[in-house]
């Protein structure tokens, strides 16, 4: 009997500990379930997919389901996070803004994301007309060889032209940044000053400007042209607007003088008196006066492209 005894209790004691690891078993099974969570993803190409992880980090579900970020996309929740309440990743693509910020940023460059931003925001570009004035010319008319009586004065009031300019301007945080012309229309052609002037005369011995001697070609005039049109920032063909131009005023010769209206030198300045403004030697140096009428052209039309065209279409710049 005891023997007996013996062997059901050993079979009782194996059935007991059976039992218990098959409700270990089923509890530990309950616990891993209840600890999954469903969560969807959706890729930057907009596939969606779900998976299902006990892990509700950002970095590791995606590592775990193989997804790698590209440098061009961006997560939300950040991959640092834990999974949003709605249990969802999304991957989508940054904007240029966003990559350009984030090369400055692994360049160890210390700088808030406002003024990242605030550097790479968008450039307005828009097309401006305005009307701007022109300014007269004053002209002295030489009448010493009139009536003694004749006395100086301003026989015709000067007038301000107008024209109306296009441009290209370009902004930057309400910033103008660039402005190019894009084109120019004269409404209104400035009226000129004329002055009615005697001259006095010092010493019968003076020389006129005609008879003053001059040295050096029109090839090395031309030369000094070339070089100071393209330090204004002009280009071959405003060169050569500038020699057609002036080989019609002037033929390129220094001591030029116009018996109609008295206008002087390379440029035909009026009155020759106007290129004192580049050297008291207006009337004999060429340099000088190939300064002051780049200078002028500069101020009046902005190239000597657009000074040759006004010559073609009235007869003088």
């Amino acid at each position: 009997m005891q023997k007996i005894d013996k062997k059901k209790l050993t079979i009782i004691k194996l059935l007991i500990t059976f039992l218990i690891l098959v409700l270990l078993s089923g509890f530990g099974v309950m616990t891993v379930a209840t600890n999954l969570n469903s969560v969807k993803i959706e890729l930057s190409n907009g596939y969606e997919m779900t998976v299902l992880t006990a892990k509700t980090n950002v970095k590791e579900i995606l590592e775990d389901n193989n997804i790698i970020i590209n440098e061009d996309e961006k997560v939300s929740p950040n991959q640092d996070e834990e999974i949003s309440s709605n249990k969802s990743i999304k991957i989508s693509k940054k904007s240029e803004q966003e990559v350009e910020v984030a090369k400055v940023s692994e360049s160890g460059i210390d700088a808030t994301l406002d003024s990242l931003l605030g550097a790479y925001s968008t450039v307005i570009e828009k097309i401006e007309v305005v009307e701007e004035a022109i300014p007269f010319e004053t002209i002295t008319k030489d009448v010493s060889d009139g009536a003694e009586s004749t006395r100086n004065q301003v026989i015709q009031q000067g007038k301000e032209g107008l024209k109306r300019v296009t441009y290209k301007v370009k902004y930057q945080n309400e910033t103008e940044i660039e402005k190019i012309k894009i084109s120019e229309e004269i409404i209104e052609e400035p009226v000129n000053k004329i002055v009615q002037v005697k001259s006095v005369v010092v010493s019968s011995r003076s020389e006129t400007p005609a008879r003053v001697a001059t040295s050096g070609s029109v090839a090395e005039y031309q030369a000094y042209a070339k070089q100071r049109v393209y330090e204004y920032g002009w280009s071959d063909a405003d060169f050569n607007a500038l020699v057609n131009l002036w080989n019609r005023e002037s033929g390129w010769q220094v001591t030029n003088k116009n018996r109609s209206s008295g206008a002087y030198g390379i440029p035909q300045a009026l009155p020759a008196s106007k290129m004192a403004s580049a050297g008291s030697d207006y009337l004999t140096n060429y340099k000088t006066q190939i300064n002051w009428g780049l200078s002028y052209i500069k101020s009046r039309y902005g190239s000597p492209s657009n000074a040759w065209s006004a010559f073609k279409s009235k007869g003088w710049y």
